[in-house]
């Protein structure tokens, strides 16, 4: 497995992958409306962490095959589609958390360490940055692994979705070492 930093050549692949990666690890977990909804509206790439090299891809035998990221700005989830206002303000590395952000594995290769690798790239990066603390917002099926990699659930909520859909979620948050 390699892992690179993304590039914009890789934003129609990833918008497959994270395409898949929902429809086929969401299940059991949340309904189709919920993630019909959540394509649409939240998930998707968030060009703002490739522009800043933050977000990585993971590739076998030259297939793509998971990506996620990390962000030094005040955006917590979501693709271009999901934000409004100021949220890419740079966020200050000895009074607030980084960003662990946008992780997707494809469906036929979960579970085989994949994310994992890309979150040890993220940490390691935001703690280079000076960053004490990570945080994140996991969907259900993402939690499993998060809370294998030390973060711990501070908050549970809904993301409220148009046509009145909610998406129940987790903020989790770990300090580096």
């Amino acid at each position: 497995m390699q892992i690179r930093q993304a590039t914009a050549n890789d934003i129609p692949l990833l918008q497959q992958l994270i395409g898949a990666s929902v429809r086929g690890l969401s299940a059991g977990y949340y309904t189709s409306e919920q993630i019909d909804s959540a394509i649409v509206h939240i998930f998707g790439v968030d060009t703002q962490l490739i522009d800043d090299g933050t977000y990585y891809v993971a590739e076998i035998e030259n297939q793509l095959v998971g990506c996620g990221g990390w962000s030094k700005r005040k955006t917590l989830y979501g693709g271009d589609q999901a934000k409004a206002g100021d949220v890419d303000s740079l966020l200050d590395p000895q009074r607030e958390a980084a960003r662990i952000r946008a992780f997707f594995v494809h469906p036929d290769w979960a579970r085989r360490g994949i994310g994992k690798r890309i979150i040890e790239v993220c940490e390691k990066a935001a703690s280079a940055a000076m960053f004490k603390v990570v945080e994140l917002v996991a969907t259900l099926p993402g939690e499993p692994l998060y809370s294998a990699c030390g973060y711990e659930v501070t908050e549970r909520f809904e993301i409220d979705l148009p046509e009145g859909v909610k998406l129940p979620v987790a903020r989790m948050r770990k300090t580096l070492p």
